[in-house]
């Protein structure tokens, strides 16, 4: 251990142009090269044994996520330490009032200080906000007195200074994931943190507001999809559902929030129900980045069915819309009335 702390001296002096940040700051998924102090000095500048102690670190990899519904909000965070030989060890936590931001960086924090003694750590995020804030941010908010460029206060300082200290146990490279595009570990992480999210008992007891809970349904073997809504307020009720030929289940998810919000005359205050992480993410989330990018994804590519999110972006600017994703194993009877909507809308015949 004395020799390990002796090694991150060492190594804090040889990096000290990343103004103090004392791990080690590569990470992949960029375009640009990553700077790494000890190559770019050549090997003369770093004595054998300093290289060896490198070497010999424990290897560990993290991944990490977190968010809020909505933003902000209710949030969670998850991470999956993963060490050769051993059994995933999973991590998760909630907060009743956070940001996606801040439960990102809750996740690393968190999955770094579960690691005891120095490691050579591969940590994976998601997030584009640690991404820039690691590889960018962070050396010019310690240097500057933690101003943006701006001279306005660093937000989530607290959590970035957190974040610079836990880093200097270990040897850190980054890798930016992409979210919810197959990486198992990223998958498992992100069921975490959505699983620790703090909700209360649904359906919300507002009685001055009007409650949609929407469902989808989809069948391979008819080619189709369908969407059911129930609407509710005091205590009157409405159901409605529609089958179509050739749409996709997000399609539908999308639909049965459009064909709810569509039914209400004059703007109100809304709690929508969903199962749909996509859908909710999608309204609250995703489209303000899109719409901002002239519908195209951070990839340069067509929104799908920009068609509906357009549609139901402009339902939301009219409606104070709250949204609840809901876990499929234990809906509210309204959301399992929906649901039964769209599957016998699914069964009507051609």
């Amino acid at each position: 251990r004395s020799t390990h702390k002796k090694y991150l001296r060492d190594l804090r002096d040889l990096r000290g142009d990343l103004t103090g940040f004392s791990a080690a700051i590569n990470f992949h998924g960029r375009n640009d090269i990553p700077f790494d102090p000890i190559r770019h000095l050549g090997s003369g500048a770093v004595s054998a044994n300093v290289k060896a102690m490198t070497d010999a670190l424990p290897e560990v990899t993290i991944y990490t996520d977190g968010g809020c519904r909505p933003n902000p909000g209710p949030g969670g965070w998850g991470a999956v330490i993963l060490v050769p030989g051993r059994d995933p060890r999973e991590l998760s936590g909630g907060k009743k009032e956070a940001t996606n931001n801040r439960m990102e960086l809750t996740a690393a924090i968190e999955a770094l200080g579960a690691v005891d003694g120095p490691h050579r750590v591969e940590l994976f995020t998601d997030s584009t906000y640690v991404r820039q804030g690691i590889t960018e941010w962070l050396p010019k908010w310690r240097a500057s007195g933690w101003k943006t460029a701006g001279k306005k206060r660093v937000k989530n300082r607290d959590l970035w200074e957190e974040l610079s200290t836990a880093l200097e146990r270990h040897e850190v490279e980054w890798h930016w994931v992409k979210g919810h595009a197959g990486d198992r570990w990223n998958e498992v992480a992100d069921q975490l943190a959505s699983a620790a999210i703090p909700r209360a008992p649904l359906p919300i007891d507002d009685g001055k507001a009007v409650h949609l809970f929407t469902a989808a349904a989809y069948s391979g073997k008819k080619k189709a999809g369908s969407w059911g809504v129930v609407l509710r307020f005091a205590d009157s009720e409405k159901g409605l559902s529609e089958r179509v030929d050739g749409a996709s289940a997000n399609r539908m998810h999308i639909m049965s929030a459009i064909a709810g919000l569509e039914e209400l005359k004059r703007p109100v205050r809304v709690h929508l129900y969903t199962v749909s992480d996509y859908l909710e993410n999608g309204a609250t989330t995703w489209v303000p980045g899109w719409r901002a990018r002239g519908w195209k994804t951070r990839d340069d590519k067509p929104v799908s069915h920009r068609d509906l999110w357009q549609r139901l972006d402009a339902l939301c600017k009219k409606h104070r819309v709250e949204w609840h994703v809901v876990d499929g194993k234990e809906p509210p009877q309204d959301l399992e009335y929906a649901k039964q909507l769209a599957k016998d809308a699914l069964t009507v015949p051609e």
